[in-house]
């Protein structure tokens, strides 16, 4: 620990004109207006209270007061900035003789404090502090996980945060929301969404760009999140993405065409869920890729020896829920592709096409289903459903522009994932 607290005296020229005589033109020349231009040294002019005592780590629990003394001159700025480069908000009062900290302070850092003041003639004066704050007071802290892992994606992959502890109250959220920052080169708009207590999203309005560079980042290390618990230093997240590749099945046609940067660059006859069976509508982001998967019915809860039972091995296949759906090889099925539905939920393609669409696409490209009747893709808790939500309703999924979360707290990510995480997608025997 070092010695704290520590000032540093900002001194102009005229305080080195007792020393220097007539060595002062060494500070510019000898035109005494131009050297009351520079700030003097204020140190006798302000009072740091409890963070200008002793050599303690200041206390979190008490705001940081400035004050004026002996009525000489007033204060006119502050600014409080820790190590991590957070700003600590603060009040001046209308007279100039007081300035007090309005948030808490950051845990376990030191703190810059530069202080503006004038004398009662108008001259401008500066004084700076640098003292250090006391650990978080429990061994309780937040931490921050993101995700995906570093890599290439689709436009479509959403940036996932997930907290080691649950944060529930919209206050709460909102001091976290703030330490977690996403940027993107292009520069893009986008915002956090509250899928549950411990799980956020981000994604911009629309996709993000192609061959761009995204940052996520957290500044919460040490920052007071609610009672006891603070946050703890997280490790940054850098991921780029690829070509905008975008897969559209239009189920009522039975194709699947797909586009790269808005250029179609390939028309497939396909077949989709069988009524009863009818796969998901909606916008799913390719999650991962298996070149074989035993798929089993009893994984899904068909019972072994019904007409709709199966055990078969499957060929390519391109991933988009965790339910079980997938874009795969079905050569069983070639002669209903193009024509009719006869899958139990999966875009099935002939060998060949799934390789190709297999050797295509990458996790994060858009897959989006058109027409098929079914139920519409969930936004959370079976894979990224994240774009089936328009901007207004993600923006009210944000703890600082909306209400923290406009699908409650039912940890919809840990579930989902949970239950149905090795079940596989029904293809039509």
């Amino acid at each position: 620990m070092n010695d704290t607290p520590r000032y540093r005296t900002v001194a102009g020229c005229a305080l080195l004109l007792a020393s220097l005589g007539a060595g002062a033109a060494a500070c510019g020349g000898t035109d005494s207006g131009k050297l009351s231009t520079h700030p003097y040294d204020a140190a006798d002019q302000v009072s740091f209270g409890t963070a200008g005592h002793d050599k303690k780590p200041v206390a979190l629990n008490k705001p940081l007061e400035i004050t004026a003394k002996d009525g000489d001159g007033r204060i006119t700025d502050v600014t409080a900035v820790d190590t991590a480069g957070h700003h600590l908000a603060g009040e001046l009062a209308a007279d100039g003789m007081r300035w007090h900290s309005t948030a808490p302070l950051t845990a376990g850092t030191r703190y810059t404090v530069r202080v503006a003041t004038e004398n009662d003639d108008g001259k401008p004066g500066t004084r700076t502090l640098s003292f250090d704050t006391a650990p978080p007071p429990s061994s309780k802290q937040l931490k921050v996980t993101f995700g995906p892992e570093g890599g290439e994606y689709g436009v479509g992959e959403p940036i996932t945060a997930k907290l080691s502890a649950p944060v529930k109250s919209q206050a709460a959220r909102a001091v976290v929301e703030r330490s977690l920052k996403v940027t993107s080169v292009p520069a893009t708009e986008g915002s956090w969404y509250w899928v549950d207590s411990t799980h956020l999203h981000y994604r911009p309005q629309q996709y993000w760009p192609s061959h761009a560079s995204i940052r996520a980042t957290s500044n919460l290390g040490g920052v007071k999140v609610e009672g006891k618990l603070y946050g703890a230093a997280s490790k940054p997240l850098g991921i780029t993405t690829g070509d905008r590749l975008i897969a559209v099945t239009d189920a009522a046609e039975h194709r699947m065409k797909v586009y790269r940067d808005g250029k179609e660059i390939n028309d497939l006859p396909v077949t989709t869920g069988k009524p009863g069976f009818e796969t998901r509508d909606g916008i799913k982001v390719v999650l991962e890729k298996q070149s074989f998967v035993q798929m089993k019915s009893s994984t899904v809860g068909i019972a072994a020896g019904s007409s709709d039972s199966y055990d078969l091995p499957v060929h390519w296949a391109t991933r988009v829920t965790w339910s079980g759906e997938y874009v795969h090889a079905a050569p069983w099925s070639v002669g209903s592709q193009g024509a009719a539905n006869v899958s139990h939920g999966c875009v099935g393609m002939s060998t060949d096409d799934a390789e190709w669409f297999f050797d295509t696409v990458r996790p994060g490209d858009v897959v989006q289903v058109v027409n098929s009747g079914g139920d519409e893709m969930e936004p959370f808790g079976n894979g990224y459903g994240d774009w089936n939500l328009d901007w207004k309703k993600w923006q009210k999924g944000s703890a600082i522009q909306g209400g923290g979360s406009a699908t409650g707290d039912k940890s919809a990510v840990n579930s989902s994932q949970n239950v149905v995480q090795a079940s596989r997608l029904r293809p039509a025997v």
